[in-house]
């Protein structure tokens, strides 16, 4: 790999792919496909950055589990609003990564390293405000969340206001991934974020249980992981020369990206929000069956979203370079191994149902629930495969005002209806999960008809400013 210092960043230098780059002249368009990176060797090592957290997250869990139950709720407490900041500021990776792909594309590699620049000063902006939200506001979040006073709230409350201090961090990581990604440079982000993630594995039981800390010792670790990985990031960064003036301007058009993805997460979580909610007046086995089927589909989409990280870096490429045949092609091979994909988790789900299933949970009540749940959950995978490698096709073209669109009204027409409706006229799971389905189905049939059209192709440009 080229040393990010090594000069090569004046403007007129080899794309990243290697070829010579197209500068946008109108020939490009008629050249064959080049020869860049497979879909495949871009989506298994942002595989590897998306299941890092996870992972961590659920070590941290079994270190906090054996405090006690308070310890666990608070973690799970603190832990869930540092998580739900981090997923609405998401748009800090995948905006950049739209951007700077379309710069890095048009063989301007300074350009795309800029875009990381002004995403950078965008992200500690975002997170200095909340850090100081989490401790101006951590004891009535976290009583809201645990359902009143008591002693898990204080012991989220407690974990938070630490926590919390690495808002910055981990929103500084999200924008170096971004812009790292654009010039498709995807194997550091798995060694910063690996470093990160294997301080905190070491530091978490040693603070917990040996130093006598506690659940603040989760909370330590939990920072300085995210110092490191902040910091490499960081240095990577400072490593390309390139200026690190604010430009207003570009940091406006990033957060004109970032209010489409954040109104598109912000409606998800609460359709999502309202589910859970609808599963718990069904029962508690329902809402036991709810949470194991949703936790799967939250960690089955990290790897189905790999595709669409792979095709952001892709798309933004071609059309960055004038080849609008090469985005094309690359949709198609995306939607077809996100397809492809998505079958054979469905094949795995359900050929070890009778096996993963009492990997949950022992109780029969909740296995009864679960049961009905797994089918609709295998069903969905093809289609959420295709879905999600489409949103980062529409994603890598700028169109993520068609993709807020979409998901809103998906969500607002299919999934929201039908899981309000399961209470009274109890459907319980079965009507929720098919509200679901229909919210993956809507999005399928737009993102499809969006993509075999011209219009995504001509969205306005992520690059401006």
């Amino acid at each position: 790999m080229t040393s990010p210092s090594s000069g090569r960043h004046r403007g007129q230098e080899p794309s990243p792919t290697g070829d010579e780059p197209d500068h946008g002249s109108a020939s490009g368009s008629l050249r064959p496909p080049r020869r860049g990176p497979s879909v495949l060797s871009l989506a298994l090592p942002a595989l590897v950055v998306l299941a890092a957290e996870p992972l961590y997250l659920l070590v941290d869990t079994a270190v906090v589990g054996h405090l006690g139950a308070v310890a666990l709720g608070g973690l799970a407490v603190g832990g869930g609003l540092l998580a739900w900041s981090a997923a609405l500021l998401n748009f800090l990776a995948y905006g950049t990564t739209a951007r700077a792909a379309r710069r890095a594309g048009a063989g301007d590699r300074a350009g795309a390293v800029a875009e990381g620049v002004q995403a950078t000063w965008l992200a500690l902006g975002l997170g200095l405000v909340v850090l100081l939200l989490f401790q101006l506001l951590a004891g009535p979040l976290t009583r809201t969340l645990a359902g009143g006073p008591g002693a898990v709230a204080e012991a989220g409350e407690d974990w938070l206001r630490i926590a919390g201090l690495g808002a910055p961090l981990l929103l500084v990581s999200l924008a170096g991934n971004g812009w790292l990604r654009g010039v498709q440079e995807l194997r550091r982000p798995v060694r910063y974020v690996l470093a990160g993630s294997l301080v905190s594995l070491v530091l978490c039981p040693l603070l917990v249980h040996p130093a006598g800390l506690g659940l603040i010792g989760s909370a330590i670790a939990n920072v300085s992981g995210q110092a490191l990985t902040a910091g490499l990031f960081l240095r990577a960064l400072l490593r390309e020369e390139v200026s690190w003036r604010p430009r207003p301007a570009a940091v406006r058009t990033q957060l004109v990206i970032g209010r489409d993805l954040l109104l598109r997460a912000a409606v998800l979580q609460l359709s999502l929000l309202v589910a859970a909610g609808v599963a718990a007046r069904a029962g508690t086995a329902q809402l036991g069956a709810h949470q194991i089927a949703l936790q799967l589909f939250f960690f089955l989409a990290l790897v189905l979203d790999a595709y669409a990280i792979a095709a952001q870096t892709l798309v933004g490429h071609a059309l960055g370079g004038n080849r609008p045949e090469e985005a094309r092609a690359t949709a198609r091979r995306v939607a077809l191994w996100g397809l492809g994909t998505g079958l054979v988790v469905a094949a795995v789900l359900l050929a070890l149902r009778g096996l993963l299933l009492p990997l949950f949970t022992g109780d029969p009540a909740v296995l009864g629930q679960a049961e009905v749940v797994w089918w609709f959950l295998a069903g969905m995978q093809p289609l959420a495969g295709v879905v999600f490698a489409l949103d980062g096709v529409l994603m890598g073209a700028g169109d993520v005002g068609y993709l807020r669109t979409v998901t809103i009204g998906s969500a607002v027409v299919g999934f929201l209806p039908l899981s309000l409706l399961s209470g009274p006229l109890s459907w319980g799971l079965a009507g929720i999960w098919t509200g679901l389905c229909l919210f993956i189905g809507l999005r399928l049939v737009a993102v499809l008809v969006r993509v075999a059209g011209d219009r995504w192709l001509m969205a306005p440009g992520t690059v401006g400013a």
